[in-house]
């Protein structure tokens, strides 16, 4: 669960165990105006595995756990975005909670693992294509930005403040996490390929 305040992330998205992981290490979510004492624009936030402070263990020791139950279990794993779509924060608008109900009843009925998906360019999620009660405009971001090579410069702004956070972890995850994170090459920016 994460709230992305610059519009960039999809509502819903799945993900591979290595995304999985990357993206419960790096704990991604945004601090806006009212939630902290003295923030008045959005700032990225990363928490590792979305609670730091309480952590015992390195944040590399949950994440393999994780990916061990995801694998045992054959349990599909989703990221869900409460934040901001159709522009940042400021320009778009906050994902109606209905949208979220719908996106939650629609993994745990099953149906949302069975839509048909596009992958997400930089990031490489899976968008599904629809989700019952949602607007399938909203379902991918960059659709529903009005401007198009806006979203594609403030989706590439965030992936680098991904991959600057999860450089602390080099070293630590295997290859395969950290492809897990966002691509910034011109192949993986350009890549909008039905799954």
């Amino acid at each position: 669960l994460t709230c992305d305040a610059f519009g960039v992330l999809p509502p819903v998205s799945r993900m591979t165990s290595a995304q999985t992981m990357y993206h419960f290490v790096s704990g991604y979510t945004a601090k806006v105006a009212g939630t902290e004492m003295g923030v008045t624009e959005p700032t990225a936030a990363f928490s590792a595995c979305y609670g730091s402070p309480f952590l015992v263990q390195h944040p590399c020791e949950y994440a393999k756990r994780l990916a061990e139950k995801l694998e045992k279990h054959q349990t599909p794993a989703w990221l869900i975005n409460t934040g901001w779509v159709g522009g940042a924060y400021g320009t778009g608008s906050r994902i109606k909670l209905r949208y979220t109900r719908a996106i939650v009843d629609a993994i745990h009925d099953g149906s949302l693992v069975a839509a048909e998906t596009e992958v997400m360019p930089v990031f490489g999620v899976l968008i599904p294509k629809e989700c019952k009660g949602v607007p399938s405009e909203l379902l991918n971001p960059r659709k529903s930005w009005a401007d198009a090579s806006a979203y594609d410069t403030q989706r590439d702004r965030l992936a680098r403040l991904f991959v600057a956070n999860f450089n602390q972890y080099k070293g630590q995850l295997d290859e395969e996490v950290l492809a897990g994170g966002p691509d910034l090459s011109s192949a993986a920016r350009s890549q909008v390929t039905p799954q």
